[in-house]
């Protein structure tokens, strides 16, 4: 995949009609019986969904999806796959894409290089990656791939951006008390073009 920054992939994911992005939010209470279950389970997180090989595939490509940078974490390092693996269990009619697009995924590796995605380089694992993440340049004949990677890179996304680390990478501000608030800051004021008029 070519090089997209964060800040890119904010951007593409902020067009997308709402409805996609709502697909994969999870509500407060899944979210937080999700972390304190990852808590009880201490160090090592056992996938109650993915095997063995499939957790593997999932770490590799969720941080081909969100690589650490110098900004902030991967995909793993904000325990995407550990919220994957939950979200599989509690939404059993998405469970046939992901094995399958994994299955897919492994099988397109096999027939071009002859080893497991996994097991590939990381420019012929990119390679696979190129033909299936842009819809409308893909080959009708990657269309089981190119559906499974968009739902695999919305599912790592709200992952990724509903996770401490992820709303750090955001600098989102909410959910945070304001004791007293002076209004808006003059050079947001300026930005705008507006002023505040008498007081109000």
């Amino acid at each position: 995949m070519t090089d997209m920054s964060r800040r890119d992939a904010v951007a593409l994911l902020g067009a997308l009609p709402l409805a996609a992005a709502l697909r994969w939010s999870p509500s407060a209470a899944e979210r937080a019986g999700f972390l304190e279950r990852l808590e009880a389970a201490g160090t090592r997180f056992e996938p109650g969904f993915f095997t063995p090989a499939e957790w593997e595939t999932v770490r590799v490509l969720a941080d081909l999806v969100i690589p650490r940078d110098e900004r902030s974490g991967s995909a793993t390092d904000a325990k995407v796959p550990e919220f994957m693996d939950f979200m599989m269990q509690e939404r059993k009619d998405e469970q046939l894409w992901m094995r399958g697009g994994l299955a897919w995924l492994d099988a397109e590796s096999e027939r071009r290089f002859g080893r497991r995605f996994t097991t590939a380089t990381d420019t012929e694992r990119r390679a696979v990656l190129d033909d299936i993440a842009w819809p409308a340049r893909a080959k009708p004949g990657l269309s089981q791939g190119v559906s499974f990677f968009t739902a695999f890179r919305d599912l790592t996304a709200s992952g990724f951006w509903s996770s401490e680390i992820g709303i750090k990478d955001l600098e989102y501000r909410g959910n945070t008390v304001v004791p007293e608030w002076s209004g808006c800051p003059p050079e947001a004021l300026a930005k705008l073009g507006v002023t505040y008029d008498g007081g109000r």
